[in-house]
């Protein structure tokens, strides 16, 4: 469910990620610095929720996210954020995302298009029913696959002079992960293939959980800053993908390119694989598990945990957190006790934790604004920068919120585990991508705690503090004429302004079928229309 794309979506593979636009922000050098025992700055990008509204809690500890530090923007700093033109769309333009298995692996191992005749005229289709562009996934395991640093586009020209051709628009979602666990590891696109040979070898390459088994569906990003392939970093090999990808078609960019996101982690969205639905581990409404087990991280919480001078706290993530597939009621971390998320332990691993992830975030999203920045002369041939986030809304509801905590969102009823995320994507000038907008609390199981409505009031929220545009998607695939009026009225935040643009998840043979067609040709029309 989890890793299917969206969490707890049959909308399978997503990806996602975040782009550039141009327009005069100012692009400050990367954020992240290293720390010494003299120069210890608290976290201050962390929003703590308001006293009035959630209780009290004084954090008392500092960033800990790896060796590096994090620093809010102040007052000065945000204004110069790029604020992407126009802030009230009074339309939503709609992309529909390319079938999850659109490609495939030929008898030579070679990556193909599959169903090229019948894919023409279900393009020509979404046009001729309003739809304004088409979301396809851009694989490194099928454009970089065999060598480092050989890259094969001719695939994608292909794709994308079909799109052009037939009218339509493009996001495009440049994918570091693998689907193939949808697929039941016989199908589907893996990482490349040199870096599956590195990762046979030194599995620690890969995340892994407190048993030691891997998810080798992306790369830890332990490994972020470490020259391990081929003399290169994990985020050099990403770099290099995102400039080859820019020169091959900065043509495209503007006038049929108008969204470009970046895989940030599992299934192209910024987090953990905590909730891996593809090997059995996991399944729905589980609170999954902190993923920090590769020696890579582990080493990193050791020095950290030693600099803060407790280098007991560096051996183990914490005791008594449950498994997979644990309800958070009777697991000590996750209710209130002396061991729990609240205790000094709990508040410095957990901010190390997140922390790691949008140190992650902004490394790889300040390579994309300027390798986006030095392709666009000006705002005709401008692209947005988007990134994805995960939709976790189960045991949102809970005081500990279990679920979002070991993906690596830091959000309690005592925390605002957004707000980082939102200011490091207003610092690089991209827009949030968010789920669950076909989702209402009252189609949720209630004893799950469920609340889909919550989370997306929280990220709408963090994303006018920090005036960044929002894009979204469904969660599950829906052709319902109730489900699709929920999409057309949750993209209209609660101020009045409307999305940036929705993706729908996804097409495939059930979009044509009669009825569902019916259902589908309004809701564009509708979209396209004044909101």
């Amino acid at each position: 469910m989890a890793e299917t794309g969206v969490i707890g979506c049959g909308c399978r593979g997503v990806t996602g990620g975040n782009f550039f636009h141009p327009g005069g922000f100012s692009l400050k050098s990367c954020f992240l610095e290293q720390s010494t025992k003299r120069n210890r700055n608290f976290f201050r990008s962390v929003s703590m929720i308001p006293p009035s509204k959630r209780g009290r809690f004084i954090t008392k500890w500092r960033s800990v996210a790896g060796n590096s530090r994090i620093f809010s923007m102040d007052a000065r700093e945000k204004s110069r954020s790029f604020v992407l033109v126009s802030s009230r769309h009074k339309r939503v333009p709609v992309f529909v995302m390319m079938p999850f298995d659109t490609f495939g692996i030929d008898a030579s191992g070679c990556p193909k298009i599959k169903r090229l005749k019948a894919l023409t005229v279900s393009l020509k289709a979404l046009k001729l029913a309003g739809v304004h562009g088409i979301a396809v996934e851009v694989w490194w395991g099928i454009v970089e696959r065999f060598c480092p640093l050989e890259f094969k586009w001719s695939l994608y020209e292909e794709l994308f002079r079909l799109i052009s051709e037939a009218g339509l628009k493009l996001h495009v979602a440049l994918c570091f992960h693998s689907n193939m666990h949808l697929f039941g590891g016989k199908g589907g696109i893996s990482l490349p293939l040199w870096i599956r040979e590195i990762g046979d070898v030194n599995k620690d390459i890969y995340y892994r959980d407190k048993r030691g088994l891997s998810n080798n569906d992306y790369l830890t990003l332990g490994v972020d800053q470490l020259p391990l392939f081929g003399g290169r970093t994990a985020v050099q090999c990403y770099e290099d993908f995102m400039l080859s990808f820019s020169t091959k078609f900065e043509p495209y960019f503007g006038n049929v390119i108008e969204e470009i996101s970046i895989g940030l982690g599992p299934s192209g969205e910024l987090r953990y694989p905590a909730h891996p639905s593809g090997d059995g581990r996991w399944k729905f409404p589980g609170i999954g598990e902190f993923q920090c087990h590769d020696k890579y991280m582990m080493e990193d919480l050791m020095a950290v945990a030693s600099q803060e001078g407790k280098p007991q706290w560096g051996s183990r993530d914490p005791p008594n957190t449950g498994c997979y597939n644990s309800f958070p009621s009777g697991v000590p971390f996750f209710e209130e006790g002396n061991d729990s998320f609240l205790s000094d332990y709990g508040r410095f691993f957990l901010e190390w934790y997140s922390g790691k992830l949008i140190c992650h975030a902004d490394a790889i999203l300040a390579k994309a604004a300027d390798v986006l920045r030095r392709r666009q002369e000006d705002e005709k041939s401008s692209v947005m920068l988007v990134a994805k986030i995960g939709g976790i809304y189960w045991w949102y509801k809970t005081s500990s919120h279990p679920a979002e905590l070991t993906a690596g969102y830091y959000n309690t009823a005592l925390r605002d585990g957004y707000d980082p995320v939102a200011s490091v994507l207003s610092r690089h000038g991209a827009a949030l991508h968010i789920p669950c907008l076909d989702m209402a609390d009252s189609e949720t199981p209630e004893k799950y705690l469920c609340s889909p409505e919550g989370l997306r009031k929280q990220i709408h929220d963090v994303s006018k503090k920090w005036t960044i545009q929002v894009t979204g998607r469904n969660t599950s695939e829906r052709f319902d004429e109730m489900g699709l009026r929920q999409i057309r009225e949750n993209c209209v935040q609660p101020n009045g302004d409307t999305l940036r643009s929705f993706t729908f998840c996804r097409m495939n043979e059930k979009i044509f079928r009669g009825e569902n067609w019916n259902n589908f040709v309004p809701f564009i029309r509708q979209m396209s229309a004044d909101m």
